[in-house]
């Protein structure tokens, strides 16, 4: 893991991608401890500017905008990483289960995650919503449904390369229990290269995130989300631009951070990848 990260930081991006995510983390940690209640109004206050009180200035309603910034940085976070774990768990089990099972099972696996990847991710949203309202829960298992079939297919992929091995057919003429095989040989084999998925995926699951915020169908009021930080200063731009620079500011380098950090993190796994752009 050590000579992991320090190939990494070797790769191009990888030391700006680090930075960057540290120094997010470390907003998120110092807002959520120093900045105050996000949620507490002061409306005399409203679209002040950037002050030693206030250090990304206050919204149509006096609230604290390093604060908010900070609590929806952090919720596009945790909602970020269960939607990626969720994806990796669920496609490493149903990939495996696919490539052991094989024949009609296998292909009817496939035609199901074809189907899921056919469909636009604001459209199962729209349709969730329709039908059982909006909610983070809901957005959490709907964009981890969406990524689901990536990972599935890789771990198809790469369980299909190990089905045949000899000492997966020894195992298997001793009587070793399937899941036993899957434990031991299975996701140790498989978990590497879906980990590196996982992190590729981890800035798009942001910016999913807060697209379908900022249409009010995921993190809902008084809660933040940058997604919804960008909505509402948007709705105010001509008062104050403050809350919409900032919002958008701090999605785009969380975005990028995790992007850089990702692709160094691949480049530095896979060899074969080292020294390309």
């Amino acid at each position: 893991m050590i000579s992991l990260l320090r190939q990494t930081l070797r790769e191009k991006g990888g030391p700006l991608g680090l930075t960057l995510v540290v120094l997010i983390v470390a907003m998120v940690i110092v807002g959520m401890l120093f900045a105050g209640n996000p949620n507490q109004i002061h409306i005399p206050e409203r679209f002040l500017g950037p002050s030693l009180a206030h250090p990304l200035g206050t919204d149509n309603l006096g609230r604290d905008l390093f604060a908010r910034i900070a609590w929806g940085t952090r919720t596009a976070l945790i909602i970020s990483l269960l939607v990626v774990g969720i994806s990796l768990l669920g496609g490493l089990l149903i990939g495996i289960t696919a490539a052991r099972a094989g024949g009609i099972v296998d292909r009817a696996i496939i035609v199901i995650l074809d189907i899921i990847s056919s469909f636009p991710i604001y459209i199962l949203v729209f349709a969730l919503v329709a039908l059982y309202g909006a909610g983070i829960d809901r957005l959490i298992a709907v964009i981890a449904v969406y990524f689901m079939p990536q990972f599935s297919r890789m771990a198809r992929t790469q369980a299909q390369a190990l089905i045949h091995r000899p000492f997966i057919e020894a195992e298997r003429l001793m009587g070793v229990a399937g899941w036993k095989i899957m434990l031991r040989h299975f996701v140790p084999n498989v978990i590497g290269p879906m980990v590196v998925l996982a992190g590729m995926n981890l800035p798009v699951a942001i910016t999913v995130e807060a697209a379908i915020s900022f249409l009010g169908l995921g993190v809902q009021p008084p809660q933040a989300s940058l997604g919804s930080l960008i909505h509402d200063g948007y709705v105010y731009l001509s008062q104050s631009w403050w809350p919409t620079i900032g919002s958008a500011a701090v999605l785009a380098i969380v975005t990028l951070g995790c992007t850089l950090l990702a692709e160094a993190t691949r480049d530095a796994f896979d060899p074969k990848l080292r020294g390309r752009l």
